[in-house]
């Protein structure tokens, strides 16, 4: 990761998306119960394909207090606009289905690097966020060079 901003200083970096079946909203310490319950309910099927083999989730979970050390730095980084860390919430209520990364690749800082996992039993969103989120960026993002993690 960098420490330089991902988007400009003038770009508004929206704080919702609202979609058929989800809505997101910036990743924080409210969503610590639920996120953890999400993830760690979906360790193998996580690690499965989004993008994560090898380095998260962690196959030995974590306490509730080292999670929300987690989110915690996920919301320092978004506020710095370094990277957008959103969770991915059931449509009128703050249960975590799955959470979108958007962070410059650590390779190449000038390709942003997106990845998204979501539970297992609600792996139907997995297509659909994706195809969301990539529109999402491509519309209404300025960002030059996107890549979507594997699934």
């Amino acid at each position: 990761m960098t420490d330089h901003p991902l988007v400009p200083a003038d770009f508004a970096v929206p704080r919702t998306l609202v979609a058929e079946g989800f809505r997101l909203e910036p990743l924080g310490e409210q969503h610590n119960e639920s996120d953890l319950a999400a993830w760690t309910s979906s360790i193998e099927y996580i690690r499965a394909g989004a993008g994560f083999t090898g380095s998260w989730p962690p196959a030995e979970g974590m306490t509730p207090e080292q999670n929300l050390a987690d989110l915690r730095e996920h919301a320092a980084d978004f506020e710095q606009r370094r990277g957008f860390t959103y969770t991915v919430l059931e449509p009128g209520a703050d249960v975590v289905l799955g959470c979108v990364y958007i962070y410059p690749d650590r390779e190449d800082p000038s390709v942003t690097k997106v990845r998204s996992w979501v539970r297992a039993d609600r792996a139907e969103l997995d297509a659909v966020l994706r195809r969301t989120v990539s529109a999402w960026l491509a519309e209404s993002w300025p960002l030059r060079q996107v890549r979507y993690g594997p699934r």
